[in-house]
């Protein structure tokens, strides 16, 4: 994993507090059922000048997935349900365990990002229009391509 500030998660950190990306983001997470690291990845990608092939494609879907189905999905869950008062259950304590998940969960999407940073290709050219790599990524990862959520997504991204 690339340690310096052309890294993806330094990249991811910054693209993430832009104005409108968060909110594009989750959009494509809660209506559309897309991972949000997998996208950011793409984007990333494909700003640095890393073409990604099909198999590179695939093979980062397949690592979503699975990142997402045994540890992403189900904190997710968890820090959600625990954003609800419970009766017999202190706000506090309730809002401490939650801060806890919520921490797991960002680890979570993290060490995904460096596993999807380790499947990427050197930079082999120039910075590529972000849209069209989240288009491709999004047929991989599902039938369903949200195409105006994507677009809303590559619009604010930072250049």
């Amino acid at each position: 994993m690339s340690s310096g500030s052309n890294g993806l998660w330094p990249w991811v950190l910054t693209a993430y507090a832009a104005p409108g990306v968060a909110e594009a983001c989750l959009e494509l997470q809660d209506t559309a059922s897309q991972n949000v690291p997998l996208l950011l990845w793409t984007a990333w990608s494909a700003t640095t000048g890393r073409a990604l092939d099909a198999d590179t494609r695939e093979a980062a879907c397949d690592t979503a997935r699975v990142w997402e189905e045994t540890a992403v999905a189900p904190l997710r869950a968890v820090r959600r349900a625990l954003k609800i008062k419970a009766v017999d259950m202190d706000d506090d304590d309730r809002e401490a365990v939650r801060s806890q998940v919520k921490a797991a969960e960002l680890d979570a999407e993290r060490r995904l990002l460096l596993a999807l940073e380790a499947l990427s290709p050197t930079a082999s050219g120039p910075a590529r229009p972000a849209i069209d790599a989240l288009v491709a990524v999004a047929r991989t990862w599902s039938s369903s391509i949200p195409r105006p959520g994507l677009i809303r997504l590559a619009e604010c991204l930072p250049a």
